[in-house]
């Protein structure tokens, strides 16, 4: 199976804060989930913790390689932008990545947000998302129990696959 790609300075164990989450269904496609993943108007759909998505600079609205966009999240407002984006071909794994930030001196947040959505065999396809966090805010959500991170990112997953499911129906 894959692995997320991780660019300088948010490698996993080197951040403040680290968060993975996966799922492994039978009866979905990568094709399938793609376009409720690559499309953040739909986020708020299936997962009630974004809101407020907007793009920049004409972007959108299925995301693309550099493109600029905000939504809300976990409380905070989120400016990010697409650092990788390989939609779903046939044979290698769908990625899309942002890095997200939020506020300023010591309250700024800087994520790494990935996600890995690939066809196994048998019809199944696994969709694992990880972030690494930086700053004052998450060191206090690595402190947090029960992981607010680790709970909500299986939220947004679970709807996620749900949401693909009913488009199949």
């Amino acid at each position: 199976m894959s692995d997320i790609l991780w660019p300088a300075g948010y490698v996993p164990g080197f951040t403040d804060n680290f968060c993975s989450n996966e799922v492994i269904v039978a009866g979905l496609t990568t094709a399938d989930v793609w376009p409720f993943l690559a499309e953040p108007l739909r986020w708020s759909d299936y997962y009630a913790n974004s809101s407020d998505v907007a793009f920049h600079d004409g972007a959108g609205p299925i995301l693309e390689q550099g493109d600029r966009f905000f939504f809300k999240t976990f409380g905070f407002p989120v400016e990010s932008q697409v650092v990788e984006c390989v939609p779903p071909v046939e044979g290698q794994p769908a990625r899309i990545a942002w890095h997200g930030w939020s506020g300023e001196g010591d309250t700024r947040l800087d994520v790494h947000h990935a996600w890995l959505i690939e066809d196994l065999s048998a019809g199944r396809v696994r969709i694992l998302t990880q972030e690494s966090q930086k700053g004052n805010p998450a060191k206090e959500l690595a402190k947090t129990k029960p992981n607010p991170m680790i709970n909500g990112h299986q939220d947004w997953l679970d709807g996620l696959v749900t949401a693909a499911f009913a488009a199949k129906a």
